[in-house]
């Protein structure tokens, strides 16, 4: 996926880890880790899960995060299913992923982007209303 010729680490199905996973280069979770995990690129394959802090150049997520993702590209595949907060250069999300958190876009610099002021999240965020009614009062939060 992110050039086939690269060794990586192979986190087998039917493996659990429990603490803190450091590896350069691509790793592939197909078990579960529970705890930190840094590394080059990262792909947490369907069926597989993450349960604490994923931090990785490249992250393709396929499986289960329960935690921040602190990542340069991520991407969110259909049956991605992720609860916490990501911090990523980019943000792909494929039709069917669940996402759970907020989004932060880091520049390369390392700023975070400017944020939504909390009145104007208020005003989005009301989960009775449609989202059609959402999208019209974000337009008209803008244009103020």
């Amino acid at each position: 996926m992110f050039g086939s010729k690269q060794r990586g680490t192979v986190i087998a199905k039917g493996l659990k880890i429990v603490g803190s996973v450091t590896a350069e280069g691509l790793v592939e979770v197909n078990g579960q880790i529970d705890g930190e995990l840094h590394c080059t690129s990262l792909v947490i394959a369907r069926g597989a899960h993450v349960n604490g802090t994923v931090a990785a150049e490249r992250v393709v997520v396929d499986g289960t995060v329960e935690g921040p993702i602190h990542g340069g590209d991520v991407i969110l595949k259909s049956q991605a299913h992720v609860v916490g907060d990501i911090h990523h250069q980019s943000l792909a999300i494929e039709s069917g992923a669940f996402f759970d958190g907020r989004s932060v876009q880091i520049r390369r610099n390392g700023q975070a982007t400017e944020k939504l002021e909390a009145k104007s999240l208020k005003q989005i965020a009301n989960p009775r209303e449609s989202l059609s009614r959402r999208i019209e009062r974000a337009e008209s939060v803008d244009a103020d």
